[in-house]
């Protein structure tokens, strides 16, 4: 598969891999990755130019984390509308995922914490890598009320006794755990992880993709508008 051009530049923290048959992107910060409105924004971007292509998208972490969350600075600070903004684009990157009309291979390099757990919730497929890692949110504990959107998509995913532990008491996984629950699909060895995931989304590249996509809207058509719903429904409290 050629290389279509460029439909937006993208910048760092996100870096695009284009292949013959797959796209990945890299999500690194040079920290925990994390999810910050500069974050959100070129992931977004990162998604308009993989969607472009056409080709399955394996979304990444750097080595020992995919993303441990929101930015606690916008998080904490004295600015609830860029609170606000930065959780609605958090919410409606990880939507956009859900429903992408591609096949979406997550390859959870270490930790997911939060909203990256939620992040990781989305994909197709979802590969862990094997480790001393944590996989979970702990909004609860920290006496955050979950939000619609969160229980929306991971009752979708999630074991149901996973599933109530998960976000009542904010229990973190350990990757076997994770795998348990249904956070992830697979785990492998920490230096196999981003092969492995390359190795699923190049066979999903050997499916008729148009199928595929129609497939996944069917399937995947009722969770998404439980998603949708609770994004709007978290509206009035995200302000």
């Amino acid at each position: 598969m050629s290389a279509a051009p460029d439909p937006a530049p993208v910048t760092d923290p996100v870096r695009v891999e284009e292949h013959a048959d797959r796209t990945e992107l890299v999500l690194d910060d040079g920290k925990v990755n994390v999810l910050s409105p500069r974050m959100l924004a070129a992931l977004d971007a990162a998604l308009d130019r993989a969607e472009a292509r056409g080709a399955p998208i394996v979304l990444a972490g750097r080595p020992g984390v995919l993303t441990a969350g929101f930015d606690l600075t916008v998080m904490t600070g004295s600015d609830p509308a860029a609170r606000a903004a930065m959780v609605r684009a958090g919410f409606e990157v990880t939507y956009r995922l859900l429903g992408l009309p591609l096949p979406v291979v997550v390859a959870c390099t270490g930790h997911a914490i939060a909203m990256g757990a939620f992040l990781l919730t989305a994909g197709d497929r979802r590969v862990g890598a094997a480790g001393a890692f944590r996989i979970g949110a702990n909004e609860t504990p920290l006496g955050i009320v979950m939000p619609r959107f969160a229980i929306a998509l991971t009752q979708g995913r999630l074991t149901p006794a996973a599933f109530d532990r998960a976000l009542l008491t904010g229990d973190f996984c350990a990757p076997p755990d994770a795998l348990a629950a249904g956070f992830l699909d697979e785990v492998v060895a920490p230096d196999e992880i981003r092969a492995r995931a390359a190795a699923v989304a190049d066979h999903f590249a050997t499916f008729d993709l148009a199928v595929y996509a129609e497939t996944k809207r069917r399937v995947r058509g009722p969770w998404c508008d439980r998603v949708r719903a609770a994004i709007d429904a978290d509206a009035d409290a995200l302000g």
